[in-house]
């Protein structure tokens, strides 16, 4: 009896009672509670006893320790399908779409193989950044992650078949249209995958289908060398470039094995502007089409001709892809995955059966609703290598179109407005 009879004073206790406890005291005094008697809204002296126990806390969820871990410096080969991303580079700003570093930066984290989503905090750096649509097939970043070695064992390769398998791991947790297939654990010391690039190597696909393919080698052979490309980008003011200069190794276009009504844009160089290949294929489309001459690359590249761009529309981002990323050959090896790779492999493999059946379904469907193209001799379609094109009236060549601000200007107006920007927080 006293034992009861002191559980019915802590009853009046509240300032015991956790909240749950007490919302659900209230509910049986106001005759709510799906725990009363049928014949009572009391509760009962044993459910009174039981609200007062303390409540049970969860577990807190031990955190990872990085500091009993070595860390290493590695470089990391990747492909994607950058269809579905804003981008390979993180943003500061939140974006329409994920882009595909958010992607790979959030799979690190999560399994632990760095400790901090900041890109900063792990070295990180890319090769090639890439626009919104536009894949890669051996994208390249370098960075510093977690490592299963000691300090010790680090310092031998002969150790490195012990490490983490990092290719392996990281798919496991990744989009399947995000693939990792090479690393390189020892790349050279101050190894970084921008700047240690000797080439990024394009590749642009795009129907053959009333284009002069001839006259397009023609126009793309005036792309080799050492150019100004000024007219082939787009200026940024807030990175106030001064030098369009950038050095072209390859231009070729080729027919596809596979498909010989598409043609390939072979571009190879050391490094390119904001753009510069989009622009670069647009150019190259109007001449296919005859509604520029090939000589207009090379009037293009001549700044005192055209100190500014003409305003003309990029050329399509989906057919673009960055095909090769080059390394000294001597001092970044490549290992790849090994048999059980072909597992993560195999998501790939239904991601492609899926798009193979969308063309399908697709080129079904246009044949049977939409049939054959008609073309329209009142309007003008520029080939902008998305299949539908940019629709006019009447094409104004390029000399005689409005030209956009000089990278000079521009450049000019960026520094102006930072100023009145200080000026006014000031």
């Amino acid at each position: 009896m006293s034992s009861n009879h002191g559980n019915s004073q802590n009853l009046n206790d509240y300032s015991q009672w956790s909240k749950e406890q007490l919302i659900e005291r209230l509910k049986h005094l106001e005759g709510k509670s799906t725990t009363t008697s049928s014949s009572s809204n009391v509760v009962s002296e044993t459910q009174a006893v039981k609200l007062t126990q303390p409540m049970k806390k969860s577990k807190k969820k031990k955190e990872f320790d990085f500091s009993k871990y070595t860390t290493r410096h590695i470089a990391l080969r990747f492909a994607y399908l950058g269809w579905s991303y804003q981008g390979l580079a993180i943003q500061n700003q939140e974006t329409e779409l994920p882009t595909v570093e958010s992607e790979i930066l959030k799979a690190l984290f999560k399994i632990k193989l760095i400790g901090s989503l900041e890109p900063q905090a792990c070295n990180f750096s890319r090769c090639g950044r890439t626009d919104k649509g536009v894949s890669a097939m051996n994208q390249v970043i370098s960075l510093t992650l977690r490592s299963k070695l000691s300090a010790d064992e680090l310092i031998s390769p002969e150790n490195d078949q012990k490490e983490l398998d990092y290719i392996r791991i990281l798919n496991q947790v990744l989009p399947p249209d995000i693939r990792f297939h090479s690393v390189c654990l020892r790349p050279p010391k101050d190894f970084d995958a921008r700047f240690s690039c000797t080439y990024r190597h394009y590749k642009y696909f795009f129907n053959g289908r009333g284009l002069n393919v001839e006259k397009m080698r023609e126009a793309a052979s005036y792309y080799l060398g050492e150019n100004d490309f000024r007219n082939f980008c787009k200026v940024d003011g807030g990175k106030q470039i001064t030098v369009f200069k950038r050095g072209v190794l390859r231009s070729e276009i080729s027919q596809l094995e596979d498909d010989d009504r598409f043609y390939v844009f072979d571009l190879k160089g050391t490094a390119f502007l904001w753009h510069q290949v989009r622009c670069m294929v647009a150019v190259l489309l109007s001449v296919g089409q005859g509604l520029e001459e090939p000589t207009i690359v090379k009037r293009l590249l001549d700044p005192v001709e055209f100190p500014s761009r003409p305003a003309y529309n990029m050329a399509h981002d989906i057919p673009l892809t960055l095909y090769d990323c080059g390394f000294n050959e001597d001092e970044v090896k490549w290992s790849y995955g090994d048999g059980k790779e072909n597992l993560h492999h195999l998501e790939f493999n239904g991601l492609w059966n899926d798009i193979q059946i969308k063309a399908i379904t697709a080129n079904f469907m246009k044949k049977s609703v939409f049939g054959p193209l008609k073309s329209n001799i009142d309007r003008v379609v520029v080939n902008l290598g998305d299949g539908r094109g940019s629709v006019s009236g009447k094409y104004i060549p390029l000399e005689k179109r409005p030209r956009l601000e000089t990278p000079e200007q521009i450049n000019a107006k960026w520094r102006n407005k930072k100023k009145r920007t200080i000026e006014e927080v000031e």
